[in-house]
């Protein structure tokens, strides 16, 4: 309690319920710890209040910082996957499942003391953020900005960020 105290910082404990009503009026400033089920299920309502389940992963790590797990924390496509199957073309935003990779690639590049690995990882992430600035991006997001904003396939998209991590590696 002093710590906190020291800090700045209080502890609540609340229910669920009161929590979900509390996060949809408060404007951040919390941490929110959730029991697994709940934390799966709220953190996909915050997901989609800041623009797409696809841009969702998740980090845990061990205290001694040494293990790190990460994982694209939207679940499966499975929808997406049938309409595929089907020979249709699908907009899956990959940037979650890429982050996933890309902050296990920068942990292994720390452990290892290889800034090629950590550089890369960080480049693959830069210009995953810049395409979508650019105006590449898949229909989750942008139909965030019109109904009428011109969106890519899950492979068109794909290239793009290839081509522009072609691009940066070729300038590093």
């Amino acid at each position: 309690k002093a710590e906190f105290d020291k800090a700045g910082l209080t502890y609540e404990h609340r229910l669920i319920d009161d929590m979900v009503a509390c996060m949809l009026r408060w404007e951040g400033g919390y941490v929110w710890a959730c029991k697994n089920y709940d934390g799966d299920v709220q953190s996909d309502v915050v997901a989609q209040g800041f623009g797409s389940l696809g841009l969702m992963t998740s980090v845990l790590t061990t205290p001694d910082g040494r293990v790190l797990e990460s994982e694209a924390a939207h679940g499966t496509v499975t929808r997406h996957y049938r309409e595929h199957q089907a020979g249709r073309p699908t907009s899956t935003n990959p940037i979650a499942s890429i982050f996933a990779w890309t902050r296990g690639l920068a942990h292994r590049g720390k452990l290892d003391n290889t800034p090629a690995v950590t550089n890369f990882a960080n480049a693959l992430e830069a210009v995953c953020i810049e395409a979508v600035e650019g105006g590449e991006m898949t229909k989750d997001l942008a139909t965030l900005i019109s109904k009428d904003t011109k969106w890519l396939t899950t492979e068109d998209f794909l290239s793009a960020i290839d081509r522009r991590l072609q691009e940066k590696m070729a300038k590093a």
